[in-house]
């Protein structure tokens, strides 16, 4: 039987008592049966962002055709839109519901609340208590952002370069620090320009903060600001110059332009989510993350069609050096500056 949302006390007690007499694991169960229902909420994005949005919705798609699961996603127009959307496809009794980044982060936990057995996974953020309905997909993205660092840090021929975020979120931040961070490992003397958008959808937006920064000498810019950093992309080859992209392999956008991306296998971490929850082994209020060890962040090979091929060997010495625990890539300001005293 799947409960509803609570509406009344009463509910709420007969859920009591139930969980007192039958749940004893976080293990989200589900039981055999010819065919399982997904539901995805995209963030404004959208699904044709060429970036995080999309990325979910081709591993949503490939659970899809590999695993026999049927699949809906709602796209969201504004924030305000993503508790009712979650809500929706609640109500559809949807087996589980997936949301696409950290700004549905309370949103998810309200309607794990409302909604106690309904399963739930989020993409790009956590809880200091995890909902034991809800699973959190993580990635290191610090991490593959640190080697599109290094590679900018040996390319830059002002010894000048950029990073456009979407909005100051704990995983964008962490884009941003890995970043810097490999920037200065490379190559000490550049200097590093900062800016937010406050926004994952506006690509004029991301242009216009880009077209700022090359006229001030800054010549690769790194932006991880979904569908606002396509903007950056189209400003790089306007201004012949340089961009990293984020999320997936951008380089089809602007093939003489983008040097890499910062890849973050969120296609990768929903399909496995999803082929975890149909076998039974899904565990609920606890994080799954992806980091390099795991290959679900990286970049692409893409990257070897602009940079020369010492730095590719550079870079990839690094990555071993990650992998195997030898170099910590910071993920906030206070890790940052930890580093640099």
């Amino acid at each position: 039987m799947k409960f509803k949302k609570v509406v009344a006390l009463s509910t709420v007690l007969i859920l009591g008592t139930l969980n007192l007499v039958g749940c004893n694991s976080n293990k989200t169960e589900t039981t055999k049966k010819e065919k399982f229902k997904i539901g995805m909420v995209a963030d404004v994005g959208g699904i044709n962002d060429e970036s995080f949005n999309q990325l979910a919705w081709e591993g949503l798609q490939r659970a899809k055709d590999e695993l026999g699961v049927d699949v809906k996603v709602i796209e969201s127009k504004q924030a305000s839109e993503y508790l009712g959307n979650i809500e929706t496809l609640a109500d559809e009794d949807v087996d589980l519901i997936i949301g696409v980044g950290n700004t549905m982060k309370e949103d998810i936990k309200t309607q794990a609340e409302n909604y106690p057995d309904q399963s739930f996974a989020i993409i790009d953020e956590t809880y200091d208590e995890i909902p034991s309905n809800v699973t959190p997909i993580l990635f290191r993205g610090n991490e593959a952002s640190y080697l599109t660092g290094l590679i900018a840090g040996k390319m830059t021929e002002t010894n000048k370069v950029g990073f456009i975020g979407g909005m100051k979120t704990n995983a964008i931040s962490s884009f941003e620090y890995g970043y810097m961070a490999g920037v200065n490992k490379a190559n000490p003397n550049v200097e590093i320009s900062s800016q937010y958008a406050g926004t994952f959808a506006d690509a004029a937006k991301g242009k216009s903060i880009a077209n700022q920064m090359h006229a001030k000498g800054v010549d690769i810019i790194f932006s991880a600001a979904g569908s606002t950093g396509l903007g950056a992309i189209e400003s790089a080859k306007e201004q012949d110059k340089y961009a990293i992209g984020v999320d997936k392999d951008q380089s089809d956008l602007a093939p003489k332009n983008v040097l890499t991306s910062a890849l973050k296998k969120v296609d990768v971490g929903v399909y496995d989510t999803v082929k975890l929850f149909i076998d039974g082994k899904l565990t609920g209020g606890e994080e799954k993350v992806y980091g390099l060890k795991e290959d679900g962040v990286g970049i692409p090979k893409s990257t070897k069609n602009l940079v020369p091929q010492d730095v590719i060997d550079y870079v990839n010495t690094i990555k071993e050096k990650i992998v195997n625990g030898e170099i910590k890539v910071p993920s906030t300001e206070k890790e940052y500056n930890n580093m640099h005293k």
